[in-house]
C-alpha cells in the first residue's frame, strides 16, 4: 500500500498510478526508409519488439507542427467549447474517459474517423466543433501516413516472401479501410507530487487491435513500450521520427511471429504532451486470418479466423488491459 504525503486531488483520485522507471531504452530499432537493409531491419524488429522508429520519411517538419499547432488550439479552448465536440460515439472529443468499460486516465482526445464513405453516409463520423483548418490538415497527414504504412507493409511482404506485394498494404489502402485518427493531449498535472514517487497513467497499457499503428508527439516523454520480459522501458521522443506499433491482427496474419506491443503512456507534472496516431485497419467484412504464405509445411494455426467487424467489436467489450486476442486464440487440443 502507497502512503500518500498529502491527500490526492479529486480529479486524480480514480486515475490509476504505477511505480516509476528509469529504464530509458536505448535499444530500439531505428529505420531509413531508403537504407537497402531497411526491409529486414522492420521485419526483425516486427519480431522481436513489435516496435521501430522510422526516419528519412519525407514528411516535412513544417507540416507536421502546423497540425500539432492546431490542435492545440483545440485543446486551449474552454471546456464547455471542446464538450461541444463530444462526447465520443465512438468518434468525437472524449475526456478521461476512455472506451465506454470503466477506463479512465489523464488525458483528452479526439477520434477521427478516415474512412470517406462511412463520413459521408453516417452524420455521427463526423465532429462538430472542429476548425476547418484542423479537419484538412488532419486529411492531409492521414493520406500521408497511409502511403508510408502501405509503402512499410510492402517491404514487410516483400522481404517475408508471402505473396503479392499488396497482400498486406492493400488493407489499409482500401477505400472501404476502417482505419481511424486520434489526437492526444495529456495535459501538466502539478498534482503528481501528492502521489509520492508514483506515475500518474495518462493512457492506460493495451495492444491496438488494427494492423499496423504510426505515433508522432511532441518532445515531451511518457510513451512506454513492453519488452517480451515483462519490463517496462521508456521511450525517448523524437518529433521528427515516427514510431510503427504493431497491432493485434498482424500478429495473426503472421501467425505469432510479430508481436502485438503493449504500451502505455504516463503522465508529466509539468509539460503537456501532443501525440498523433494513425490506426491503420482493414475493411469491416476482411477476413483476419494467418496467412497460408507465411506458414511452414505442418505448421498450425494459432488462431481462430474472424472478421475484422467481429474483434472489433469483441474489442470495444473489453478493458484496455485485457489480452483481447485470448478469445481468438485455439485451444492445444484443436
Amino acid at each position: 500500500m502507497v502512503v500518500l504525503s498529502q491527500p490526492v486531488p479529486e480529479n486524480i483520485a480514480h486515475i490509476k498510478t504505477c511505480k516509476p522507471t528509469s529504464n530509458l531504452f536505448t535499444g530500439i530499432p531505428v529505420v531509413n526508409l531508403s537504407d537497402p537493409d531497411a526491409k529486414n531491419l522492420i521485419v526483425e524488429a516486427c519480431k522481436e519488439f513489435g516496435f521501430f522508429k522510422v526516419v528519412n520519411h519525407g514528411v516535412s517538419m513544417e507540416f507536421l507542427s502546423k497540425l500539432e499547432g492546431e490542435a492545440i488550439k483545440f485543446f486551449k479552448l474552454s471546456q464547455q467549447e471542446k464538450d461541444k465536440s463530444g462526447p465520443p460515439n465512438p468518434f468525437g472529443y472524449g475526456n478521461k474517459k476512455i472506451g465506454a468499460n470503466g477506463d479512465v486516465g489523464w488525458v483528452e482526445y479526439l477520434l477521427f474517423c478516415t474512412n470517406p464513405e462511412l463520413i459521408s453516409h453516417n452524420a455521427s463520423a463526423i465532429i462538430p466543433g472542429i476548425s476547418e483548418t484542423l479537419r484538412c490538415l488532419v486529411n492531409e497527414y492521414v493520406c500521408t501516413v497511409r502511403d508510408m504504412v502501405g509503402d512499410v507493409l510492402e517491404m514487410i511482404a516483400d522481404e517475408m516472401g508471402i505473396g503479392e506485394k499488396d497482400v498486406l498494404s492493400r488493407l489499409v489502402r482500401d477505400e472501404k479501410s476502417d482505419s481511424c485518427f486520434r489526437l492526444n493531449h495529456y495535459p501538466p498535472c502539478p498534482e503528481l507530487q501528492a502521489l509520492s514517487g508514483r506515475n500518474l497513467i495518462g493512457f492506460g497499457e493495451h495492444t491496438d487491435p488494427q494492423i499496423i499503428s504510426v505515433v508522432r508527439s511532441n518532445t515531451t516523454s511518457g510513451l512506454q513500450i513492453c519488452l517480451r520480459d515483462g519490463t517496462w522501458v521508456a521511450v525517448t521522443p523524437d518529433p521528427t521520427s515516427f514510431f510503427f506499433l504493431v497491432g493485434d491482427s498482424l500478429q495473426v496474419m503472421t501467425n505469432g511471429r510479430f508481436r502485438s506491443v503493449k504500451h502505455r503512456v504516463l503522465a508529466d507534472s509539468l509539460k503537456s504532451r501532443v501525440s498523433m496516431i494513425y490506426f491503420g485497419g482493414p475493411p469491416l467484412s476482411e477476413k483476419i486470418a494467418p496467412l497460408s504464405s507465411v506458414m511452414e509445411e505442418g505448421e498450425e494455426s494459432l488462431y481462430k479466423e474472424f472478421t475484422w467487424c467481429e474483434y472489433k467489436k469483441s474489442a470495444y467489450k473489453t478493458r484496455l488491459g485485457d489480452n483481447r486476442l485470448s478469445y481468438f486464440e485455439k485451444s492445444v487440443t484443436q
